[in-house]
């Protein structure tokens, strides 16, 4: 079997009734922000918050009766272990995911609320995978591959088939990549329904994977990123020469680029994204002048962001866009200080988050204290504005490093 955009409707009839058809919509903020007209498809709607149960199940289907009964086993950073499990234990198959050891916790638990077994190994995906094949020989499972996998990547084409079926004047595609599953599947797609359609691979700067695979370079991987999703250092087989053959080009996005992104997307559209499922609008905030005026599918391809790590996210933002800002205030120690500066900061119409006194800092003199004001604002020119009556009342406050100045 090759992956044709036949299978890939084959997998869109098989797929119908049993998987979320997400909506794709047109959102008005992001296009006057970005420049281009952003169309967004929210599979982050799906019932595991993410795009990979579509594969999944079209490889579980494909399984005759004695697989079934054997069970399956697969490899996965969360998305395509939840999508294993449900679709799974919804057909009565017993399924093992094997899981890095660092996987967020929500992944964890979701998958083992789903029904599967989940064993946690190794640091990266790539000892995972190699763990999951040996459970697979030793306990003669069924190996279900997150992404290098003809039927899996079929199921990943469907996305590219509703898109286009809804706007079939998108002019470009920008998906994240991970292993290539999503990409190389959409690519078929795509391809087959519009060929002049432009199709741009999104990976972080830390695993440049497939970017590496497809232009023989040697681009250094680093050990963390916040789009645990897509961070994979071996991709696959079938989906690097689908994606040699397809793509027109991959561009790579750093960090604050992807947590810009989440940050929008919870403003703007009210929708959540973790690190992957924002990849695409990142790339797109990164490389303004390659969309500008174009027609541009993005794909939220999954949600599953921990809590506790998305609202660092969101204070991040702030802080960048100087709307929580650190003022230090060098001070002589005495009554009435403190009061002073806060007055002038609430008549200027900043909120105080919180107050800090430096008196046992052996570089402030002992009958001074350093004043550290923790301020939410508007926005960078209010800040301005605060800045400047503080200045203007003689208390000449510095706004520390770690608050963007």
């Amino acid at each position: 079997m090759t992956v044709t955009l036949d299978s890939v409707r084959e997998a869109a009839s098989l797929l119908k009734g049993r998987v979320v058809r997400t909506p794709c919509r047109h959102s008005l903020t992001l296009s006057a922000i970005t420049g281009a007209e952003i169309y967004l498809k929210f599979e982050n709607q799906q019932f595991t918050a993410a795009f990979k149960e579509r594969g999944a199940l079209i490889r579980l289907l494909k399984l005759d009766s004695e697989q079934r009964k054997r069970g399956v086993v697969a490899m996965s950073a969360g998305n395509h272990a939840q999508g294993v499990a449900h679709h799974a234990t919804k057909m009565g198959i017993p399924a093992t995911i094997v899981m890095p050891s660092n996987t967020p916790f929500n992944k964890v638990q979701q998958t083992q609320l789903l029904g599967a077994k989940v064993v946690l190994h190794g640091e990266q995906l790539a000892e995972a995978e190699a763990y999951a094949h040996d459970l697979a020989t030793r306990e003669n499972l069924v190996f279900v591959h997150p992404y290098d996998d003809e039927d899996v990547i079929a199921g990943q084409g469907t996305i590219a088939l509703e898109m286009l079926e809804e706007h079939p004047d998108i002019d470009i595609l920008c998906v994240p990549i991970g292993g290539g599953g999503l990409l190389s599947g959409m690519a078929v797609a795509a391809r087959g329904l519009k060929p002049n359609i432009q199709l741009i691979g999104v990976q972080a700067k830390s695993f440049p994977g497939m970017i590496n695979a497809v232009r023989g370079e040697t681009r250094e991987f680093g050990s963390q990123t916040i789009a645990e999703g897509i961070a994979v250092r071996n991709v696959g087989k079938i989906t690097r020469e689908l994606i040699s053959k397809l793509v027109d080009d991959i561009v790579l996005v750093d960090e604050a680029d992807i947590e810009r992104a989440i940050s929008l997307l919870i403003s703007i559209e009210k929708t959540v994204a973790e690190g992957a499922g924002a990849a695409g609008l990142a790339a797109v905030l990164a490389y303004p002048e390659r969309f500008t005026g174009r027609k541009v599918g993005l794909v939220l391809c999954g949600g599953n962001i921990d809590t506790r790590l998305l609202g660092i996210v969101l204070q991040r933002q702030l802080v960048r866009e100087r709307r929580l800002v650190t003022l230090r205030f060098e001070s002589a120690d005495q009554p009435g200080t403190l009061a002073r500066i806060a007055s002038i900061i609430g008549e200027a119409g900043g909120n105080i988050i919180d107050v800090t006194h430096h008196r046992l800092f052996l570089d402030v003199p002992a009958k001074a204290a350093d004043l550290d004001f923790t301020v939410e604002t508007r926005d960078a020119t209010h800040t301005e504005s605060l800045i400047a009556a503080l200045t203007k009342a003689g208390l000449s406050p510095r706004l520390l490093s770690s608050s963007g100045g």
